[in-house]
């Protein structure tokens, strides 16, 4: 298996294995195309149990990445990725069937049906927030729907890189599946190719550079990209429950996840209350001294790390108030949970998606003041609502838009393979997870049978005489 992360061949060298491994796929795509559901789940079931047997593997990995503890890579890894693979093996089946249709009484004599085919060569581009479950992800739709796949994992990850990729040679023949490790360098190599879909997860800035090189190809994409994801607290929330399940979404990963809650919304007679409750849950969940925690992880890399630390800094320049946190370990890339108050939204805190374990809180007086504060804003990929108010949870989902939402809980929306995941906008483009990662990776091909001999359409062609008229103005009362 590739273990070691710090050895990269020369880039002429990996574009040369690139193209080589691009046309041996798009060989390969008329065999992967033809494959029943039965074999694509035997893929399945084999890509599950491999995942089992490097268990440990990589949670080693993962940690060597960023000191995220084996129970995190567990709960946000591993676990959901086997949910996936679970749901699909039960399901595919199905969803490969072709679909009867309707047609309409102008088409009398003919039936219609929607047959699902692979796209044929695919990349999937994953980030460094969550390497292993962002990567094998949409890998497991589209084996589902069945393409051939190039990966590219971030070189920001490089020890969990280097083991999926050992890992995946273990069970896949590059035509199939292949993994490219490396730098912007090789992403932009593989960009370079005219593939049949792109699916890209990362920042909406990465996000524009893919869709502008799929443009060039007419490649279609899926984007999973990011924003601020807004949380509202009502006067009626019950806050010890509210203040439970924001820490630990804010804070799980330290804050690197695309959907995490990014700002409060905290009603004014409830905020004292909140804060408290969640200054009570950092100390449970990580203790008094959280740099002490086994449980914490810390911020991927330096550069990252010196992004979050001038957040912090211009907006306490400016105004803002820690009154929860604020330490960091610069030699480990350590930032304690933070809680910020007294921000503006000038600061650039409140402009940026944080992406770290800093949560600003905004007091509102009603439902009215948080919905206008969102829309002011690009359409965030998640929103949280705490509450008991059905009126009040039915005007913030009327009054907003986002790509998905939680009430009275944060991100658990994604860990349900029935809802589609994905962004609105600049938080992203497309869905997946479950069915719908399936249709990601699917073309929804129409297929229409028509009789031989006479058809209701063929009393339609020219000459357009009166008779013919007639006709048509007939048909017009049945279209």
């Amino acid at each position: 298996m590739a273990t070691n992360p710090l050895h990269t061949a020369p880039i002429e060298v990996i574009e040369a294995d690139i193209k080589n491994v691009f046309e041996a796929q798009r060989a390969h795509t008329q065999k992967l195309k033809n494959t029943t559901a039965s074999e694509r789940v035997g893929k399945l079931k084999a890509l599950k149990k491999l995942i089992m047997t490097h268990r440990e593997g990589l949670q080693e990995a993962i940690y060597q990445d960023f000191k995220k503890c084996a129970a995190d890579t567990d709960l946000t890894e591993i676990l959901p990725t086997l949910s996936s693979i679970t749901h699909l093996i039960n399901h595919l089946s199905a969803w490969m069937k072709p679909k009867r249709v309707p047609t309409p009484l102008t088409l009398l004599g003919s039936s219609s049906k929607i047959i699902y085919e692979p796209k044929g060569v695919c990349l999937i581009i994953s980030p460094w927030n969550y390497p292993f479950q962002l990567t094998f992800d949409p890998l497991l739709y589209a084996i589902a729907a069945g393409n051939a796949v190039i990966l590219k994992p971030s070189e920001l990850t490089p020890h969990t890189s280097a083991f999926m990729k050992g890992m995946l040679a273990e069970l896949f023949p590059p035509e199939e599946v292949a993994l490219f490790e490396g730098d912007a360098q090789v992403a932009q190599a593989l960009l370079e190719l005219p593939f049949d879909h792109i699916f890209f997860t990362g920042s909406p800035t990465l996000g524009k550079v893919v869709m502008h090189a799929a443009a060039n190809h007419l490649t279609s994409v899926t984007l999973e990209l990011g924003g601020k994801s807004p949380v509202i607290i009502d006067e009626t929330a019950d806050i010890k429950d509210a203040a439970e399940k924001i820490t630990w979404g804010k804070f799980i990963n330290a804050g690197q996840t695309c959907i995490a809650p990014d700002y409060l919304l905290v009603h004014s007679k409830v905020q004292n209350e909140l804060i408290e409750a969640i200054k009570t849950c950092i100390a449970k969940f990580y203790g008094r001294e959280v740099a002490q925690s086994p449980d914490y992880t810390r911020i991927v890399n330096q550069r990252h790390f010196l992004r979050i630390k001038e957040l912090l800094s211009q907006a306490t320049d400016d105004g803002a108030k820690i009154i929860e946190g604020g330490e960091m370990i610069a030699s480990e890339n350590f930032i304690a949970p933070t809680l910020l108050t007294h921000v503006q939204d000038s600061m650039r805190v409140m402009q940026e998606e944080i992406f770290g374990p800093v949560l600003p809180i905004i007091t509102i007086e009603n439902m009215v003041e948080a919905t206008e504060y969102i829309a002011k804003k690009p359409k965030p990929l998640a929103l949280y609502f705490f509450g008991k108010s059905k009126q009040n949870c039915d005007y913030v989902l009327n009054h907003t838009t986002a790509g998905g939402t939680c009430i009275n809980e944060t991100l658990a929306h994604i860990t349900n393979p029935d809802l589609p995941f994905g962004g609105v906008n600049n938080s992203g483009i497309g869905k997946a997870h479950g069915y719908h990662g399936f249709i990601a990776f699917s073309n929804e091909r129409a297929v229409l049978h028509q009789r031989i001999g006479m058809t209701t359409l063929k009393l339609l062609y020219p000459p357009y005489t009166k008779q013919k008229d007639q006709i048509l103005k007939l048909f017009s009362k049945f279209v």
